[in-house]
């Protein structure tokens, strides 16, 4: 698996297994368990996914060194500001059965954002997480938050893919050397995007399928990609994107058809409203 170094040094996986919205108690083991016997040493989850548990049990039980393992998880809203992230954090290690998490993200930008980010910092000196980034940051967002950060963030996870390009917010991540990663990188399933005419061309020039075409621009594009599926075969086809390059022409072709907008915008405030009201535990 290609690597990704982030701006504290450390080396991330440039491709990552998700496991947003795959059920707890047994689902997210499986399917955590088939990624790592795919190949994959990067997973995906947050304490708002509810299935924490599940990756911590496929890790310890698939025989492989933890330290081949890239956890990567975040810290839900419920559990923002100081006192409460660091209740939290305690939280993830245990369901992650784990002495620290490589990864931890603010989930969402709202609330006491600044207060959870001071107890990821002091996380980060007491050996607990190896890497702090945020998610779900625009650029007026990033602007907001950043000048009560102490440390820089390695990461801002957010929509990325052919579609939905974040041209402005990667500009400013990149005057930080903070590495954008994709959720939704297939566009969810977007028929459209996996059956744009450029893209299934590419498919056919290099027999490949569309996923492994978007897949392989991400990661030509400097971006982390967290694809998730429970299908075996796709799974392994979704890392199956190292053994082949797209030209600069290419590229550009895929860069070309940005459309410049998203199916989440974490500036609206209805969208605080609801991810507020939503509790993951008493």
């Amino acid at each position: 698996m290609k690597t990704i170094q982030l701006n504290n040094n450390q080396e991330i996986p440039a491709v990552g297994f998700g496991v947003f919205m795959i059920p707890n108690d047994g689902p997210t083991y499986d399917a955590t368990l088939a990624a790592l016997k795919a190949g994959y040493r990067h997973i995906d989850t947050a304490a708002g996914y509810m299935n924490e548990s599940d990756v911590g049990k496929a890790i310890k039980d698939s025989g492989i060194d933890r330290k081949e393992i890239f956890i990567t998880s975040k810290l839900w809203l419920q559990d923002y500001g100081y006192e409460n992230a660091k209740k939290g954090i305690e939280t993830s290690l245990k369901y992650l059965q784990t002495d620290y998490i490589d990864l931890y993200l603010l989930h969402q930008p709202y609330g006491d954002y600044l207060g959870a980010w001071k107890a990821l910092e002091e996380a980060v000196e007491e050996g607990k997480i190896k890497s702090i980034g945020i998610s779900n940051i625009t650029v007026n967002l990033w602007n907001k938050f950043k000048n009560g950060m102490n440390i820089t963030p390695v990461v801002n996870q957010v929509e990325f893919n052919p579609f939905t390009q974040q041209r402005e917010l990667r500009k400013v991540m990149e005057e930080s050397n903070i590495k954008l990663e994709a959720w939704y990188p297939l566009g969810h399933g977007n028929k459209d995007l996996l059956e744009n005419e450029t893209i299934v061309s590419l498919a056919n020039k290099y027999n490949k399928n569309a996923g492994q075409i978007i897949l392989r621009w991400i990661y030509q594009e400097g971006v982390i990609s967290l694809p998730k599926s429970t299908n075996p075969q796709r799974m392994q086809g979704n890392i199956d994107i190292f053994d082949f390059e797209l030209t600069q022409e290419e590229t550009e072709t895929i860069q070309a058809l940005d459309t410049g907008k998203a199916t989440h915008n974490p500036e609206d405030p209805a969208n605080e409203t609801r991810l507020m009201g939503l509790k993951i535990h008493d």
